[in-house]
């Protein structure tokens, strides 16, 4: 097992003490109604059971993969871009050494990096490309560091990242950034 499903694990695991009902308890509740957004499903969690971001996204993330585990997400997203693998790894081992509240969220087609809010999106966009989206408020863009694209308002900016030596110490300092700007 490796980080991100310790991480997930623990969170799951910790969410009966935290938010008052097991995941599996979540999931039934959030079934009694429709959304037709995740971010609606997300406020009504916070909104009217208080529970927090964090795990109200997660929640609503892992109910809508029923039958996926966080583990079978990544693969999903990587089968035909296993050579992207090293990249994404070397990018969660980055975001890991900001600190213990960062949580890592995979979906379908992206990986949410979140602290109080989500901060940065890993997607495997290309099978030769990463798009790591940040959420950089005031920030301008530059060549490298391009408007949000594909990302919409999930994010602000959108760096494409097709060798782990583009993980250098300006794109570490975006992320640092984008780390601080979510508490």
């Amino acid at each position: 097992m490796d980080k991100i499903d310790k991480a997930l694990q623990s969170m799951i695991d910790n969410m009966p003490e935290k938010t008052g009902k097991s995941l599996a308890q979540w999931k039934a509740l959030l079934k009694t109604t429709s959304f037709s957004k995740h971010s609606e499903a997300v406020n009504f969690l916070k909104k009217e059971h208080r529970v927090t971001h964090g795990f109200a996204n997660t929640i609503v993330a892992l109910s809508k993969e029923e039958d996926n585990s966080p583990a079978d997400l990544v693969e999903a997203q990587y089968k035909g871009k296993e050579n992207l693998l090293p990249i994404y790894k070397q990018l969660l081992t980055v975001v890991k050494g900001f600190g213990n509240d960062v949580i890592i969220t995979p979906k379908k087609t992206t990986v949410s990096i979140i602290r109080k809010k989500q901060f940065a999106l890993i997607k495997p966009a290309t099978k030769t490309r990463i798009d790591l989206g940040l959420k950089l408020k005031d920030t301008p863009t530059t060549e490298r560091l391009e408007n949000s694209g594909p990302f919409g308002t999930m994010c602000t900016h959108r760096v494409k990242v097709s060798h782990s030596d583009e993980i250098d110490d300006q794109l570490i300092g975006w992320l640092k950034e984008a780390y601080q700007m979510a508490d």
